[in-house]
């Protein structure tokens, strides 16, 4: 049976250790599990869609993350594009509007209005393709990797449910899609968007906590929350300042 070594902070592999806990039994169930979702998303994206409803094997996608991507779909098609690409996913989680991914933008100091505007800003004017040959609307390349980027972002980071946050990360990580290549060029950096994230879902625990707010998929983003997540990414956006001033006085 091939074998695939797993690697440990130190002091995890100690209290694995200590406590007896079977790594093999759950490393491989956990896999199982990645591979399933992995697969299905590749095989969903890579197809063509139902038309009816896009996501209908999106499966562990919140109503939110659902949304976004049935207004992609809805505005590559109004569009008549040939494909859903990244720039419609992302203009789907703007529409949508309420969703956590938009205020770890702002979070980061980015507007998504700005975002917006510069996704709406004219492209070179060529005629609606559509679908070639009247084919069914397919995802493109780029937001076929992006949604899949987004299914392992949510993995990677143990979460049972795949959110705008998840989604967010897997078009800023995407290297070829316009939405990403808009995303990094406002200042949304792969690592330092992930880092929000999880100061962001840190945020709602704290306000759960005190019974200001649900489940941490399903639960509303007050203006407490936007504050929560400021504070929690403050300490970090100065330690990556502090990091490039002296990364730039030692170029001097």
């Amino acid at each position: 049976m091939p074998k695939i070594n797993v690697y440990l902070p130190d002091e995890l592999a100690e209290a694995v250790k200590e406590a007896g806990v079977p790594v093999s039994a759950i490393c491989q169930r956990a896999l199982e599990q990645a591979v399933r979702r992995v697969t299905a998303i590749r095989e969903t994206a890579l197809s063509s869609p139902d038309l009816d409803d896009p996501t209908a094997r999106f499966t562990h996608f919140t109503d939110r993350t659902r949304t976004a991507v049935k207004l992609a779909v809805e505005q590559a098609r109004a569009e008549g594009a040939a494909e859903v690409g990244t720039e419609h996913l992302l203009s789907g989680l703007l529409t949508e509007g309420g969703n956590l991914a938009l205020h770890i933008l702002r979070a980061m100091e980015i507007d998504p209005e700005q975002v917006r505007r510069e996704l709406d800003r004219p492209a070179p004017v060529t005629p609606p393709a559509g679908p070639p040959g009247g084919a069914p609307l397919r995802f493109g390349g780029s937001a076929a990797g992006a949604l899949e980027l987004t299914v392992t972002e949510a993995t990677g980071m143990g979460h049972n449910y795949v959110g705008c946050e998840h989604l967010l990360l897997g078009l800023i990580g995407e290297p070829d899609g316009a939405a990403g290549q808009l995303l990094r060029g406002l200042g949304a950096e792969p690592r330092l968007t992930r880092r929000a994230v999880t100061a962001a879902l840190a945020g709602y625990v704290h306000l759960r906590a005190q019974g200001q707010a649900g489940t941490a998929a399903a639960a509303p983003v007050t203006p407490a929350l936007s504050t929560a997540i400021r504070q929690e990414l403050q300490p970090i956006l100065q330690r990556l300042d502090r990091l490039e001033e002296r990364l730039g006085g030692d170029e001097g």
